[in-house]
């Protein structure tokens, strides 16, 4: 069989093996009772161990791709059709491996944000925290947990974020959730029996959108300059559920929101008896001086923060956090109770661990470094293929970054265009609730995923497209 398995790709074995198979069995060049070397034989062939072709072997013989006879070995089963012309991405081109250096001419460079380099997760370092928090557990912690979430983890983001942060909070003030999403969803669940709007920052991310409007609150937009949210335009807008704000990194154009600003928009609070929702999503990638302070320490009655691990660490084990001011905890607690009793705990246990043996920040010291060479690099290659043609918005922090192309519009026929070659961005007038006009001409380039060659090819592929717009 011609087979070929790539050890340096982050997809696993025993699936690269179980995939070529079956297209194999499928494109017919495996025949009806055709026997499969001896599982010894294939992985002694391919320098794999044993156990993972016999997982594979396995697999396919669950889905009846395989027989599996005692005794006279694995052959191919019978009645499976063949299909002639399986889609271009399932069959494989035996012999014909892409280099990790240059990506094949069919591979969509994809540059969304919020997506993280997940070949960079500490894998060892996590599995020591798992093995270290199972083996300290007593009975008492694989029962029902509170539904403000496993007490060890809760005081260790509270001493977490005083050191990283700044920020003071008791233990008993944060709730464990599993991610932002479903913080957020329960934040807006709290207020949807009050008839009140809410209001949101304009341009923001279409899912936190549908989230709210999911909970029956309408939505109002207020527009956002480069210093983030324009206080000036909530006057207004009496009395909202909650204002919704990223005020350390505006997503998605990244504006800083300053003291002068932040000041207003606490007294809007105080005055209007609402709550601010401050979403801390990606501030501890800043890559020009400091961390930015956070709005809840100006005013901890008024401001409701919600912090995820999903873009430090990684979204695969779904849990993030609130801290709420205190006459919240007692409503919030029934609602989480009767939403999902509590967020899964081992997960929470061994995430205690990982962070008390500084295994977090020093994940997020590298990550920080990989991901400003990753900035760096995307600068580095539009001033090469676009010189003197755009300009960096927002400040150096984060994930993605947002450009604006002079001259150039981000319609639908460019879009198609740019897509065409392989490459995927997204226009800011995705992210608009009302005027799109402003943003005609910027567009969001998530890269923190993306390998240095992917952001070349990617940009080249860009660059490339647009030049043949301009002609």
């Amino acid at each position: 069989m011609w087979i070929n398995i790539d050890k340096m790709s982050d997809r696993p074995l025993m699936r690269q093996l179980y995939e070529q198979i079956k297209d194999l069995i499928l494109d017919g060049q495996l025949a009806p009772a055709e026997k499969l070397p001896s599982t010894r034989q294939l992985a002694a062939d391919l320098g794999i161990s044993r156990s993972t072709v016999l997982e594979a072997y396995n697999q396919l013989i669950a889905e009846g791709y395989l027989i599996g006879n005692h005794g006279s070995g694995t052959v191919v089963a019978s009645g499976i059709a063949v299909f002639s012309s399986l889609p271009e991405t399932a069959v494989k081109k035996r012999g014909a491996t892409a280099t990790a250096a240059e990506a094949p001419a069919t591979t969509v460079i994809d540059f969304q944000s919020g997506v993280i380099d997940a070949s960079q997760f500490p894998r060892s370092e996590w599995k020591k925290a798992c093995q270290r928090s199972l083996d300290q557990l007593s009975e008492a912690a694989f029962r029902y947990h509170p539904s403000a979430g496993v007490l060890s983890l809760r005081q260790t983001i509270a001493d977490y974020l005083r050191r990283a942060r700044g920020l003071a909070c008791s233990p008993d003030q944060i709730m464990i959730v599993s991610g932002s999403t479903q913080g957020l969803a329960l934040i807006a669940a709290l207020f949807q029996d009050q008839q009140q709007a809410v209001l949101i920052e304009d341009p923001t991310h279409p899912g936190l959108r549908q989230i709210i409007e999911r909970a029956k609150l309408n939505l109002i937009g207020i527009p956002v300059d480069d210093q983030g949210l324009i206080t000036d335009l909530l006057a207004p807008h009496p009395a909202p559920a909650f204002i919704y704000t990223t005020p350390s990194h505006q997503y998605p154009l990244g504006g800083i929101l300053p003291i002068q600003r932040r000041q207003k928009l606490i007294q809007y609070a105080i005055t209007n008896d609402t709550y601010l929702l401050e979403d801390d999503y990606d501030s501890e990638f800043r890559f020009e001086g400091q961390p930015i302070s956070s709005l809840y320490e100006l005013n901890p009655d008024r401001v409701i923060y919600l912090g995820t691990f999903s873009k430090i660490l990684t979204p695969a084990i779904r849990l993030g956090y609130l801290i709420l001011p205190d006459q919240l905890i007692a409503p919030y607690l029934e609602l989480k109770k009767y939403s999902d009793v509590h967020t899964e705990a081992l997960t929470q246990y061994a995430l205690a661990e990982f962070i008390e043996s500084g295994g977090l920040e020093k994940h997020i010291w590298k990550m920080k470094k990989i991901y400003a060479k990753k900035r760096q690099h995307l600068i580095a290659e539009l001033s090469r293929c676009y010189p003197d043609a755009f300009e960096i918005k927002g400040h150096a922090a984060g994930l993605h970054m947002v450009v604006h192309f002079n001259g150039v519009v981000f319609d639908a026929p460019l879009i198609n265009c740019i897509n065409s070659r392989q490459v995927r961005v997204y226009p800011i007038n995705n992210y608009v609730f009302g005027n799109p006009a402003p943003y005609n001409s910027d567009i969001l380039l998530g890269y923190a995923h993306l390998t240095f060659a992917g952001i070349t090819t990617g940009i080249t592929r860009l660059c490339t497209a647009l030049r043949q717009a301009e002609s």
